[in-house]
């Protein structure tokens, strides 16, 4: 029998000639995900971090002091330079080109392998550079080093002539010009300059004698960042800006120097969340890791034997680890000489040691420094009984209500309002959380009933920055949310109870739907934040206007994007049209613009920096009015036009 060569689906031969070899910068610009995680607003600082970590691990190993950052008045290029010895310019034994051509070029070709010239180091796949290089429109690398001054620039990712030499200077140093590129991250991405700015700031505190210069050319404002005291002077600043006081007057803190070394300041507020932010040679881990594991554990040890000693363990409840990280604040800062992360973005640490290192590290100092300090031990220790009865008494609220509904069929605890979808299996379930119930009947009559369901919302909801549990679950719109979702909230939260694996907030295009959706988005971050850490929650991008030429119609989210269309339209007079609310839409229009998975847009709603993103809601949302009014009054320059 003939044998026959397989087939693709259109009928192509599949053998030896299909497999393709993409190597260095072709496959990080074919698979950029791979790197980076995606080609989203994550991504584009990503780059960026990986050349600001190269710069940090010259200040780690005690090679550089000062680091410069330079945002252009664009914001779609930056400059990074540092005081360190400045990458190798002479010929590579084996590649036969200039050693920084090699680090900028070839995926693997690194410094942080063998542990000698870099002991600790954030970057040490050898692929940071290459990455950053070949999703970058131009990047432009100066060394200062020998004496001279050596050139060299990239157009994506690909060498633009030789490596040039601009004559003799002083000192040594990198500097790296990077612009990312639009091919891969949209034209109209730009750099954040707050994001920028809290990764430096964060960067300032966890290494101590660091100078970091932050200059923003299109306010032409610049800030120096050095904090002497390192962590321990961002602990306090954690604990003001959070606006809930500490339950004791000391700070823990610890620093040792032998391996594994590592920095670790903590403290017990009365807030009813707590706050870890872990970081593995400079480099934050927002999924934790390892490192965070030996931190939890270490507390618990330590705090569990100090109440064993002074007999302080309470009557007719147990301490379970959740009570004892009621209301804490912690930092930690670990160096790992070979860390193995999850994946290339660094978000995890995987090694299994450090876990047992750093429990061994930390246990013994903290609790002989809650021996040593007796008045903070205690107060430590009431705060900590004090969460254990509030989740006993919760957990018997629980049991009751529980105990009352047994035998009844699940959906009779939802709300009214909901309209439910018929679909029982989560990860094919949406819900819409709509603005208004005129919009509500609207995405009631426009949805897919098997998979989409529409709860309506009457008005603003309450702030959950300033409120608690107790008052969010009196609060008949919030109460709703908590009902329909079905994981419960705070101490109670169990993702696995999620009715809905797509959390959608649907709102008018204007600035109260802009005030409702902050609202919501401050409720899930208080009391479900790992329904964002999950990838659960998302923005609907509902028109604001509709453009109809002809035969043909647009639709438009918001001004400037009219705009882009009506510089498009080169024949007839176009119709605008200016919805006031989602209301005003038919359910065929809601449908096919917004609620239809084939045609609509939906924005992931992330936490990119966990330090930043709680400092800005407490900022804007909490209680302290005179934040908000310098948010307002740094930024009024900014506002174009205010919708009012």
């Amino acid at each position: 029998m003939a044998k026959k060569k397989s087939t693709t689906a259109k009928g192509k031969s599949y053998g030896a000639e299909s497999i393709q070899l993409l190597q260095n910068i072709d496959h990080v610009r074919a698979r950029p995900g791979m790197y980076i995680g995606g080609v989203n607003k994550e991504g584009l600082h990503h780059i960026v971090w990986e050349i600001l970590d190269n710069s940090v691990d010259e200040v780690i190993n005690g090679h550089a002091s000062q680091i410069k950052v330079t945002l252009e008045a664009d914001r779609r290029g930056i400059t990074i330079s540092d005081d360190g010895r400045g990458i190798p310019v002479d010929k590579h034994p084996e590649l036969k080109v200039p050693a920084v051509v090699a680090v900028f070029t070839q995926l693997g070709a690194g410094g942080k392998f063998d542990g000698e010239s870099y002991k600790h180091s954030g970057g040490l796949h050898g692929v940071g550079a290459a990455v950053a290089n070949a999703l970058a429109e131009r990047l432009e690398v100066r060394v200062k080093r020998d004496g001279k001054l050596h050139e060299v620039i990239f157009n994506r990712g690909v060498q633009e002539g030789r490596m040039s030499r601009r004559g003799k200077v002083r000192g040594t140093g990198t500097e790296v010009f990077l612009r990312p590129d639009p091919e891969m991250f949209g034209q109209k991405a730009t750099l954040d300059p707050d994001v920028l700015r809290g990764r430096i700031e964060a960067k300032s505190y966890l290494h101590k004698g660091l100078k970091i210069t932050f200059t923003d050319e299109s306010t032409g404002k610049s800030e120096v960042f050095h904090h002497a005291d390192g962590i321990a002077e961002y602990l306090d600043k954690l604990i003001a800006v959070r606006g809930k006081a500490a339950v004791h007057k000391g700070r823990f803190y610890l620093e040792r120097s032998e391996e594994p070394k590592l920095e670790v300041a903590l403290a017990w507020t009365e807030a009813t969340e707590s706050l870890v932010a872990s970081y593995v040679n400079g480099v934050p881990t927002p999924d934790g890791g390892t490192h965070e594991k030996g931190l939890r554990n270490a507390l618990g040890k330590a705090i569990r034997a100090y109440i064993d000693a002074h007999k302080l363990a309470p009557k007719g409840v147990s301490i379970a680890l959740e009570d004892i990280r009621e209301g804490l604040i912690a930092l930690l800062s670990t160096y790992v000489l070979e860390p193995q992360f999850q994946s290339q973005t660094k978000n995890r640490l995987n090694n299994p040691e450090v876990a047992t290192q750093v429990e061994g590290a930390i246990a013994p100092v903290l609790e002989q420094w809650l021996h040593e300090n007796r008045s903070i031990g205690d107060a430590i220790v009431a705060r900590i009984v004090l969460a254990a009865r509030a989740r006993a008494a919760s957990r018997a609220a629980a049991n009751s209500v529980s105990r009352k509904n047994a035998g009844q069929v699940s959906k009779i605890g939802l709300p009214g309002k909901l309209a439910d979808c018929a679909n029982n299996n989560p990860a094919k379930c949406e819900l819409f959380i709509v603005e208004g119930d005129s919009a509500g009947g609207s995405a009631k009559m426009g949805r897919n009933r098997n998979t989409q369901a529409i709860l309506p919302l009457r008005g603003k909801v309450l702030n959950a920055a300033q409120a608690s549990v107790a008052r969010v679950m009196k609060n008949e719109e919030l109460g709703n949310i908590v009902k329909a979702l079905g994981c419960g909230i705070g101490k109670d939260f169990n993702i696995e109870g999620l009715r809905y694996h797509r959390v959608i907030l649907l709102m008018d295009a204007d600035s109260d739907g802009h005030h409702i959706a902050t609202l919501l988005l401050t409720f899930f971050y208080k009391y479900m934040p790992e329904l964002i850490r999950k990838g659960h929650v998302y923005l609907a991008q509902p028109p604001l206007f509709r453009v109809d030429v002809g035969k043909e119609t647009h639709w438009a989210a918001d001004d400037a994007h009219l705009q882009r269309i009506l510089a498009g339209i080169k024949r007839g007079k176009p119709e605008i049209q200016r919805f006031k609310g989602l209301g005003e839409m038919m359910p065929k229009t809601l449908r096919d613009t917004t609620l239809d998975p084939k045609k609509r847009q939906l924005i992931r709603v992330g936490i990119e920096d966990e330090l930043a993103t709680d400092r800005v809601i407490h900022d804007l949302m909490g209680k302290d009015a005179s934040m908000r009014y310098q948010f307002i009054m740094e930024r009024a320059a900014d506002a174009d036009e205010l919708d009012i």
